[in-house]
Parts: structure tokens; C-alpha cells; sequence
């Protein structure tokens, strides 16, 4: 599976179970990518991701455990280190700030390789970044 999370500029995923921020313009990216393909998450996601046209929409309280090879897998508050193994690729939209947080990225990105690095212009942030990683060490971008 191919996760996507976003992130603060120290990995913060959530503060207080809510997330930190968002912007229309990764809903739309993550729409583009995974258009024509079965989308993941959890009924929290589901309140704000749940409707992309083209997109398999699939809800699941645990939305990495039913997740296929080929799917992919938006995560918000959920920890990515029991499922490590199964994941493939991981996809990081990063915000241009640094959020209160209380709930952290669990995986170790020194393990990964990041193969993209490609900035774009949010609705509600000036810049957001969209990483891209697959298994191994090193860093590419």
C-alpha cells in the first residue's frame, strides 16, 4: 500500500485527537493521484476526504489492515509502525509550519529513501510540500 500523511515541519500529525491544519489543495492532489484507485481511511478522514470524484472511497476503523497491495492509504491519527512491512511507499504532504502536536510520525524517514520532492502553492499555506519515499536508506530528493 501507498500511505499519505500530512505533517508539520517536525512531523506532527494531530494535536488533541484533531488534526493541525489543512488546505483544499492536497485534497484536490491527493484526488489526482488516486483517481480511478481505492482510497483508504478512517470515518475522522472520512468527514473531510470522504467525497473525491473518481476516487474508491473505503472506510475502515483500522484502514491499513483490509489494504491491498495496489491501494492506497490516507492516515491521520492512526500509528504506521505495526503495518510497516506492508507499506510500500509513503507520500508526505508537509506543511510550511510547525503546529502544536501531541501525536508524532512513528516511522523512522532516515529508513526511507525519498525519491520526490515537489513544492506547491496551498489555498491556506504559501507552500506545501509533497515527499515521496519507498523502503531503504538514503535520501535521493
Amino acid at each position: 500500500m501507498i500511505v499519505m500523511v500530512c505533517l508539520d515541519k517536525d512531523n506532527g500529525m494531530l494535536f488533541h485527537n484533531r488534526r493541525q491544519s489543512r488546505d483544499r489543495e492536497v485534497t484536490a492532489r491527493i484526488q489526482e493521484i488516486c483517481r480511478g484507485k481505492k482510497l483508504w481511511m478512517n470515518p475522522y478522514s472520512e468527514t473531510l476526504y470522504g467525497k473525491m470524484d473518481g476516487v474508491e472511497i473505503a472506510v475502515s476503523d483500522c484502514p491499513m489492515q483490509p489494504a491491498e497491495k495496489e491501494d492506497f492509504c490516507l492516515v491521520e491519527s492512526d500509528a504506521l509502525r505495526p503495518f510497516e512491512e506492508e507499506i510500500e511507499g509513503l507520500m508526505v504532504f508537509r506543511w510550511d509550519k510547525k503546529y502544536p502536536a501531541d501525536l508524532y510520525l512513528d516511522l523512522d524517514l532516515s529508513r526511507w529513501k525519498r525519491t520526490k520532492t515537489r513544492e506547491f502553492s496551498g489555498y491556506s499555506h504559501e507552500i506545501i510540500t509533497e515527499e515521496v519515499y519507498v523502503k531503504g536508506a538514503g535520501d535521493d530528493a
